[in-house]
Protein backbone atom coordinates (compact mmCIF):
# COMPACT_ATOMS: atom_id res chain seq x y z
CA UNK A 1 0.00 0.00 0.00
CA UNK A 2 1.63 3.20 -1.06
CA UNK A 3 1.46 6.51 1.17
CA UNK A 4 -1.76 7.81 -0.16
CA UNK A 5 -3.45 5.06 0.11
CA UNK A 6 -2.33 4.89 3.80
CA UNK A 7 -3.35 7.86 4.16
CA UNK A 8 -6.29 8.27 2.52
CA UNK A 9 -7.28 4.63 4.50
CA UNK A 10 -6.88 6.15 7.89
CA UNK A 11 -8.52 9.54 7.05
CA UNK A 12 -11.67 7.53 6.21
CA UNK A 13 -12.71 5.96 9.80
CA UNK A 14 -11.65 9.50 10.91
CA UNK A 15 -14.52 10.98 9.03
CA UNK A 16 -16.78 8.96 10.28
CA UNK A 17 -16.19 9.71 13.74
CA UNK A 18 -16.28 13.35 13.03
CA UNK A 19 -19.62 13.02 11.16
CA UNK A 20 -21.25 10.91 14.04
CA UNK A 21 -19.97 13.44 16.64
CA UNK A 22 -20.97 16.16 15.09
CA UNK A 23 -24.63 14.63 14.30
CA UNK A 24 -24.84 13.56 18.17
CA UNK A 25 -24.21 17.23 18.99
CA UNK A 26 -26.44 18.97 16.32
CA UNK A 27 -29.13 15.98 17.72
CA UNK A 28 -28.47 16.81 21.13
CA UNK A 29 -29.03 20.45 20.75
CA UNK A 30 -32.13 20.04 18.36
CA UNK A 31 -34.19 18.10 20.69
CA UNK A 32 -33.28 20.25 23.55
CA UNK A 33 -34.67 23.22 21.84
CA UNK A 34 -37.88 21.64 21.02
CA UNK A 35 -38.39 20.61 24.58
CA UNK A 36 -37.94 24.56 25.30
CA UNK A 37 -39.62 25.59 22.48
CA UNK A 38 -42.94 23.59 23.71
CA UNK A 39 -43.15 25.65 26.97
CA UNK A 40 -44.23 28.25 24.73
CA UNK A 41 -47.34 26.66 23.20
CA UNK A 42 -49.37 27.93 25.93
CA UNK A 43 -48.37 32.18 24.96
CA UNK A 44 -47.69 32.01 21.93
CA UNK A 45 -49.30 29.09 19.63
CA UNK A 46 -46.88 26.61 17.92
CA UNK A 47 -47.21 28.59 14.64
CA UNK A 48 -45.86 31.56 16.95
CA UNK A 49 -43.16 29.58 18.05
CA UNK A 50 -41.74 28.63 14.71
CA UNK A 51 -42.30 32.29 13.82
CA UNK A 52 -40.20 33.52 16.21
CA UNK A 53 -37.02 30.19 15.69
CA UNK A 54 -36.94 30.95 12.06
CA UNK A 55 -36.51 34.80 12.19
CA UNK A 56 -34.00 34.15 15.58
CA UNK A 57 -32.27 31.77 13.34
CA UNK A 58 -32.27 34.46 9.82
CA UNK A 59 -30.73 37.36 12.41
CA UNK A 60 -27.89 34.93 13.22
CA UNK A 61 -26.98 33.07 10.74
CA UNK A 62 -26.92 35.99 8.28
CA UNK A 63 -24.10 37.92 9.75
CA UNK A 64 -21.86 35.37 9.58
CA UNK A 65 -22.58 33.51 6.99
CA UNK A 66 -23.19 36.72 4.69
CA UNK A 67 -24.35 34.89 1.52
CA UNK A 68 -23.48 36.52 -1.66
CA UNK A 69 -27.43 36.52 -2.62
CA UNK A 70 -26.89 38.73 -5.76
CA UNK A 71 -24.16 37.05 -6.83
CA UNK A 72 -26.26 33.31 -6.71
CA UNK A 73 -26.72 31.48 -10.07
CA UNK A 74 -29.99 29.78 -10.74
CA UNK A 75 -28.33 26.54 -9.64
CA UNK A 76 -27.89 27.74 -6.24
CA UNK A 77 -31.13 29.63 -6.22
CA UNK A 78 -33.72 26.85 -6.49
CA UNK A 79 -32.50 24.77 -4.10
CA UNK A 80 -32.06 27.26 -1.32
CA UNK A 81 -35.67 28.77 -2.19
CA UNK A 82 -37.21 25.03 -1.89
CA UNK A 83 -35.01 24.32 1.38
CA UNK A 84 -36.47 27.14 2.79
CA UNK A 85 -39.70 26.25 2.16
CA UNK A 86 -39.01 22.92 3.36
CA UNK A 87 -37.98 24.11 7.14
CA UNK A 88 -41.08 26.50 7.17
CA UNK A 89 -43.21 23.34 6.54
CA UNK A 90 -41.07 21.21 8.50
CA UNK A 91 -41.16 23.29 11.58
CA UNK A 92 -44.56 23.98 11.48
CA UNK A 93 -45.87 20.26 11.00
CA UNK A 94 -43.58 19.46 14.05
CA UNK A 95 -44.60 21.81 16.71
CA UNK A 96 -48.47 20.52 15.57
CA UNK A 97 -47.76 17.25 15.89
CA UNK A 98 -45.38 17.65 19.36
CA UNK A 99 -48.98 19.26 20.78
CA UNK A 100 -50.90 16.41 19.84
CA UNK A 101 -48.63 13.80 20.85
CA UNK A 102 -45.89 14.62 22.31
CA UNK A 103 -42.31 14.80 21.89
CA UNK A 104 -41.12 11.63 21.71
CA UNK A 105 -43.75 10.19 19.37
CA UNK A 106 -43.87 13.14 17.27
CA UNK A 107 -39.99 12.99 16.79
CA UNK A 108 -39.97 9.71 16.20
CA UNK A 109 -42.33 9.91 12.71
CA UNK A 110 -40.51 12.99 12.03
CA UNK A 111 -37.47 10.20 11.67
CA UNK A 112 -39.52 7.74 9.01
CA UNK A 113 -37.98 10.76 6.61
CA UNK A 114 -33.92 9.82 7.34
CA UNK A 115 -34.82 6.26 7.16
CA UNK A 116 -36.80 6.19 3.90
CA UNK A 117 -33.16 8.09 2.57
CA UNK A 118 -31.22 5.47 4.06
CA UNK A 119 -33.94 2.43 2.29
CA UNK A 120 -33.49 4.66 -1.20
CA UNK A 121 -29.85 5.13 -0.76
CA UNK A 122 -29.27 1.48 0.42
CA UNK A 123 -27.10 -0.62 -1.75
CA UNK A 124 -26.41 -3.67 0.11
CA UNK A 125 -28.83 -6.50 2.04
CA UNK A 126 -26.67 -5.68 5.55
CA UNK A 127 -27.88 -2.22 4.72
CA UNK A 128 -31.38 -2.68 3.95
CA UNK A 129 -31.25 -4.92 7.17
CA UNK A 130 -29.90 -1.89 9.03
CA UNK A 131 -33.16 0.16 7.80
CA UNK A 132 -35.41 -2.66 8.83
CA UNK A 133 -34.45 -3.07 12.28
CA UNK A 134 -34.56 1.25 12.63
CA UNK A 135 -38.46 0.50 11.20
CA UNK A 136 -38.72 -2.11 14.04
CA UNK A 137 -37.60 0.52 16.88
CA UNK A 138 -40.05 3.07 15.59
CA UNK A 139 -42.56 0.69 15.03
CA UNK A 140 -42.52 -0.55 18.71
CA UNK A 141 -42.16 3.18 20.03
CA UNK A 142 -45.75 3.71 18.31
CA UNK A 143 -47.33 0.83 19.00
CA UNK A 144 -50.75 2.49 17.17
CA UNK A 145 -53.95 1.67 17.99
CA UNK A 146 -57.47 2.68 18.03
CA UNK A 147 -57.09 5.44 19.98
CA UNK A 148 -54.48 7.66 18.11
CA UNK A 149 -54.25 10.73 17.25
CA UNK A 150 -54.85 10.83 13.55
CA UNK A 151 -54.00 14.28 12.66
CA UNK A 152 -50.94 14.26 15.45
CA UNK A 153 -49.58 11.34 13.31
CA UNK A 154 -50.62 12.87 9.85
CA UNK A 155 -48.13 15.90 10.87
CA UNK A 156 -45.61 13.88 12.47
CA UNK A 157 -45.41 11.86 8.55
CA UNK A 158 -45.59 15.95 6.87
CA UNK A 159 -42.23 16.45 8.90
CA UNK A 160 -40.79 13.64 8.08
CA UNK A 161 -41.46 13.71 4.05
CA UNK A 162 -39.81 17.25 5.23
CA UNK A 163 -36.69 15.94 6.84
CA UNK A 164 -35.86 13.88 3.95
CA UNK A 165 -36.08 16.57 1.26
CA UNK A 166 -33.85 18.47 3.83
CA UNK A 167 -31.64 15.74 4.27
CA UNK A 168 -31.00 15.92 0.05
CA UNK A 169 -30.91 19.71 -0.34
CA UNK A 170 -29.07 20.01 2.04
CA UNK A 171 -26.46 17.60 0.43
CA UNK A 172 -26.98 18.99 -2.84
CA UNK A 173 -26.11 22.65 -1.39
CA UNK A 174 -23.13 21.41 0.26
CA UNK A 175 -21.49 21.14 -3.42
CA UNK A 176 -23.09 24.79 -4.39
CA UNK A 177 -22.63 27.00 -1.37
CA UNK A 178 -19.88 27.45 0.39
CA UNK A 179 -19.88 27.80 4.43
CA UNK A 180 -22.87 28.30 6.22
CA UNK A 181 -24.49 30.29 3.17
CA UNK A 182 -27.13 27.34 2.18
CA UNK A 183 -28.41 26.96 5.77
CA UNK A 184 -28.73 31.13 6.18
CA UNK A 185 -30.46 31.70 2.76
CA UNK A 186 -32.69 29.06 3.81
CA UNK A 187 -33.47 30.26 7.68
CA UNK A 188 -34.18 33.62 5.32
CA UNK A 189 -36.86 32.40 3.13
CA UNK A 190 -38.44 30.58 6.55
CA UNK A 191 -38.85 33.36 8.48
CA UNK A 192 -40.11 35.55 5.29
CA UNK A 193 -42.77 32.56 5.04
CA UNK A 194 -44.02 32.95 8.50
CA UNK A 195 -43.30 36.44 9.24
CA UNK A 196 -47.44 37.18 8.74
CA UNK A 197 -47.25 34.94 12.03
CA UNK A 198 -44.84 37.17 14.08
CA UNK A 199 -46.81 40.51 12.98
CA UNK A 200 -49.28 39.28 13.97
CA UNK A 201 -48.19 38.15 17.49
CA UNK A 202 -46.35 41.18 17.86
CA UNK A 203 -49.99 43.42 17.23
CA UNK A 204 -51.77 40.97 20.07
CA UNK A 205 -48.59 42.05 22.59
CA UNK A 206 -47.81 38.37 22.91
CA UNK A 207 -43.94 38.47 22.55
CA UNK A 208 -43.27 39.32 26.03
CA UNK A 209 -41.44 37.70 28.87
CA UNK A 210 -40.34 34.06 28.98
CA UNK A 211 -42.22 32.80 25.86
CA UNK A 212 -40.52 34.68 23.71
CA UNK A 213 -36.97 33.74 25.68
CA UNK A 214 -38.08 30.40 25.13
CA UNK A 215 -38.76 30.32 21.22
CA UNK A 216 -35.45 32.36 20.38
CA UNK A 217 -33.48 29.88 22.66
CA UNK A 218 -35.53 27.47 20.63
CA UNK A 219 -34.43 29.23 17.49
CA UNK A 220 -31.04 28.53 18.86
CA UNK A 221 -30.89 25.55 19.86
CA UNK A 222 -32.74 23.92 16.99
CA UNK A 223 -32.30 26.22 14.27
CA UNK A 224 -29.38 27.66 14.68
CA UNK A 225 -27.15 24.94 15.61
CA UNK A 226 -28.33 21.85 13.90
CA UNK A 227 -28.58 23.26 10.46
CA UNK A 228 -25.25 24.85 10.42
CA UNK A 229 -23.42 21.49 12.09
CA UNK A 230 -25.65 19.15 9.65
CA UNK A 231 -24.52 21.28 6.50
CA UNK A 232 -20.53 20.49 7.62
CA UNK A 233 -21.37 16.82 8.75
CA UNK A 234 -22.93 15.64 4.99
CA UNK A 235 -19.26 16.68 3.93
CA UNK A 236 -18.14 13.98 5.74
CA UNK A 237 -20.50 11.21 5.90
CA UNK A 238 -22.69 9.66 3.18
CA UNK A 239 -26.78 10.69 2.86
CA UNK A 240 -27.09 7.39 3.78
CA UNK A 241 -24.75 7.06 6.53
CA UNK A 242 -26.49 10.55 7.90
CA UNK A 243 -30.43 8.85 7.65
CA UNK A 244 -29.23 6.20 9.41
CA UNK A 245 -27.49 7.33 12.20
CA UNK A 246 -30.20 10.17 12.59
CA UNK A 247 -32.03 7.39 14.18
CA UNK A 248 -30.54 8.31 17.28
CA UNK A 249 -33.24 11.18 17.36
CA UNK A 250 -36.57 9.75 18.91
CA UNK A 251 -33.95 8.72 22.12
CA UNK A 252 -32.96 12.24 22.53
CA UNK A 253 -36.81 13.71 22.16
CA UNK A 254 -37.71 11.36 25.00
CA UNK A 255 -35.09 11.95 27.30
CA UNK A 256 -35.89 15.99 26.44
CA UNK A 257 -39.54 15.15 27.25
CA UNK A 258 -38.34 13.84 30.71
CA UNK A 259 -36.19 16.46 31.46
CA UNK A 260 -37.83 19.07 30.14
CA UNK A 261 -42.03 18.89 30.04
CA UNK A 262 -42.32 15.78 32.41
CA UNK A 263 -43.47 13.31 29.60
CA UNK A 264 -42.11 9.95 30.85
CA UNK A 265 -42.40 6.96 28.24
CA UNK A 266 -43.72 3.88 28.62
CA UNK A 267 -41.78 0.76 28.86
CA UNK A 268 -43.02 -0.55 25.15
CA UNK A 269 -40.98 3.24 23.88
CA UNK A 270 -37.55 2.60 25.82
CA UNK A 271 -37.43 -0.59 24.07
CA UNK A 272 -37.78 1.26 20.92
CA UNK A 273 -35.38 3.55 21.57
CA UNK A 274 -32.70 0.70 22.56
CA UNK A 275 -33.45 -0.56 19.36
CA UNK A 276 -33.11 2.47 17.36
CA UNK A 277 -29.76 2.98 19.21
CA UNK A 278 -28.65 -0.35 18.56
CA UNK A 279 -28.71 -0.08 14.99
CA UNK A 280 -26.87 3.23 15.10
CA UNK A 281 -23.71 1.11 16.79
CA UNK A 282 -23.81 -1.28 14.11
CA UNK A 283 -24.05 1.62 11.13
CA UNK A 284 -21.04 3.36 12.88
CA UNK A 285 -19.07 0.19 13.51
CA UNK A 286 -19.52 -1.52 9.75
CA UNK A 287 -18.33 2.36 8.66
CA UNK A 288 -15.10 2.38 10.35
CA UNK A 289 -14.62 -1.34 9.00
CA UNK A 290 -15.14 0.17 5.48
CA UNK A 291 -14.00 3.55 3.45
CA UNK A 292 -17.10 2.72 1.50
CA UNK A 293 -19.77 4.83 4.10
CA UNK A 294 -17.45 6.91 4.70
CA UNK A 295 -15.84 9.92 2.53
CA UNK A 296 -13.30 12.52 3.22
CA UNK A 297 -14.17 16.15 2.65
CA UNK A 298 -13.90 18.13 -0.28
CA UNK A 299 -10.36 19.88 -1.04
CA UNK A 300 -10.29 23.04 1.28
CA UNK A 301 -13.15 21.65 3.68
CA UNK A 302 -12.03 21.73 7.12
CA UNK A 303 -15.37 20.92 9.75
CA UNK A 304 -15.71 23.92 12.32
CA UNK A 305 -18.21 23.92 15.06
CA UNK A 306 -20.96 26.12 14.91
Amino acid sequence: MTGTARTAAAAAPRSVVTGAAMLTGSGLSNQLGAALGALAFGPLGTSGVVAIRQLVSAAILLPVARPRLRSFTWAQWWPALLLGVVLATMNLSLYGAVDRIGLGLAVTLEFLGPLAVALCASRTRADLLLAAGAAVGVYVLLLPDASSDVLGYALGLLAACCWASYILLNRMLGGRLSGLQAPATATLVSSLLTLPITVQLIAEGRLLGWPLLLAALSGVLCSVIPYSIDVIALRWVTTRFFGVFMSINPMFAALAGVVVLGQVPAAHEWIGMAIIVAVNAVAVSRSLRGSRVARTPPDGVTPSSA
